[in-house]
This record gives C-alpha cells, sequence and structure tokens, in this order.
C-alpha cells in the first residue's frame, strides 16, 4: 500500500493543435480561444489556450492507470488556476506528479501537481481513490 507523500505517478503529455481540434470535435466545444491566435489575443491571452476541462481529463489519468480501474475515483476536484497556451509549432508541454495527500483504511486522497512552463495550472487538484 502506497505511504502519505509518496508519489505513485508522473506523466508528461504534448499537446498540439490537432490535440485541441480533435478535443473541440469530440467535446463540442468550438470557442475560438482554441483554435484561432487573433481571437484569444483580442480578449488578451497569450494565444491559443487548451480547453480547461481537457487539461482536467487527462491530469487523473495517470490515477487512472496506477488504480488500474476508473471507476474507484470517488470524486475528483480541480481549481484552474492558469491557463495552457498551445504555441503553433512547439505545442504545450504539461507535466503531472501524483502523490498519496491522505489514507485512510477506505480511501486514498491523490493530490496532483499539474505544471506547464514551470507554472501550476490546476490548483487543488485532488482525486479520491477507494480501496474497495
Amino acid at each position: 500500500m502506497a505511504e502519505v507523500g509518496e508519489i505513485v505517478a508522473e506523466k508528461t503529455y504534448v499537446l498540439t493543435r490537432d490535440s485541441l481540434v480533435r478535443y473541440a470535435g469530440a467535446s463540442g466545444d468550438f470557442n475560438p480561444i482554441h483554435y484561432r491566435d487573433d481571437v484569444a489575443e483580442s480578449v488578451g491571452l497569450p494565444g491559443v489556450l487548451a480547453h480547461g476541462m481537457l487539461t482536467m481529463g487527462f491530469a487523473v489519468q495517470p490515477v487512472v492507470e496506477w488504480i488500474g480501474d476508473s471507476g474507484k475515483i470517488l470524486d475528483y476536484q480541480v481549481r484552474f488556476t492558469r491557463p495552457v497556451a498551445v504555441d503553433p509549432k512547439d505545442g504545450a508541454t504539461v507535466t503531472v506528479v501524483a502523490k498519496v495527500g491522505a489514507l485512510t483504511d477506505a480511501e486514498i486522497r491523490i493530490d496532483l501537481t499539474v505544471t506547464f512552463a514551470d507554472q501550476t495550472v490546476l490548483g487543488k487538484a485532488q482525486a479520491r481513490v477507494s480501496l474497495a
């Protein structure tokens, strides 16, 4: 069994503009800030941004892979703290580190540190996982 403070999973994701197009098609979120630099910049953004829900979705994936059963996730919450700007050539590299934050007989709280360009992009990202 894992111990409090133990890193249980780490993963790096590279997002491209193609990733955003595929996610937009799957989710139905065609807000132009996710595919047009001119629109993103016109509203004060640094450029095209990854969808927040895309970032949230892949951030929990290392936990799912670690436990081997997505049905064991009891709760998953995040706060969106910074955007992930996706460069047209280089994309965006996002790193997820999953660490045991708390442990009881029934469940584990996994604290996720999700970073892009050396800054945290999801705050208070936590998944509660059933031990049953």
